[in-house]
């Protein structure tokens, strides 16, 4: 049993009786996610137990049983306007327990290590999206079209913006709520956008602040997902300067 120093929001791992604490590192105005993997060696599954105030009680995130470290990540979403501390605690009763965690934002992790952290291409082509990936890019201040596809059932992924994020599911089948849980009033900042297909296509106006994207699922499950951004003003610019010479040619 030990207390784990989660300023940093990094890749740690929680066993039985283990409580990690984050003091004072969240910041206000911007929304973040915990994230659960379980990494024990058997079915079972795990409760974490997330405290984010001292008048209400705790949340309880049921991380699913899994073999192999091969299960998707359980979710909870904690307002930074509401608390700058967060702590995650895996009680005693959870016999055998073990929980790979981080936390996610446009900040956070501060420290990466264990974490593919990789600058998103803004130019269309496809990237890997592998487990424990986080994708990063500042676009400009125009439209950019995207797309996450993957041919595993529920896989889940989650986009953020300073004050909000969107979890996007790829060929939804099971309601994402049993995996996904809201501390305070966290929830009214999360848009959950299903596809029953095996992409999930979405648009976003740059503003010159920093977006970020986070896998949050399984190893084997991201073996063939990728991601792809790319901007629409080039399109419109090449557009345009087409018409503009085929005008000039009937001149």
């Amino acid at each position: 049993m030990s207390t784990i120093n989660w300023n940093n929001g990094g890749l740690i791992e929680l066993s039985q009786g283990d409580t990690a604490t984050s003091t004072g590192s969240l910041n206000n105005g911007q929304l973040y996610c915990l994230f659960f993997y379980n990494a024990a060696g058997n079915d079972a599954s795990t409760t974490v137990d997330i405290v984010w105030s001292n008048s209400q009680p705790p949340i309880q995130v049921t991380v699913p049983g899994t073999t192999m470290n091969q299960g998707l990540a359980a979710l909870c979403f904690v307002n930074g306007s509401q608390t700058n501390t967060v702590s995650a605690a895996v009680t005693s009763g959870n016999q055998g327990a073990k929980i790979q965690a981080f936390i996610g934002s446009v900040k956070m992790p501060l420290d990466t290590q264990g974490i593919n952290n990789e600058q998103l291409q803004l130019n269309g082509q496809e990237q890997p999206f592998k487990k424990f990936t986080r994708f990063y890019a500042v676009p400009e201040s125009h439209w950019y079209s995207g797309h996450i596809q993957s041919d595993i059932n529920q896989f889940t992924s989650v986009q953020f913006t300073e004050s909000k994020a969107q979890v996007y599911i790829v060929n939804k089948l099971v309601d994402p709520n049993n995996v996904i849980k809201y501390a305070g009033d966290s929830q009214q900042y999360v848009t959950i956008i299903p596809s029953d297909t095996q992409s999930v296509a979405f648009n976003l106006q740059g503003n010159g602040q920093q977006l970020v994207w986070i896998n949050a699922d399984s190893a084997q499950n991201s073996n063939d997902a990728v991601i792809a951004v790319q901007s629409l003003s080039g399109l419109y610019n090449e557009n345009v300067t087409r018409q503009a010479e085929a005008l000039t040619s009937l001149v």
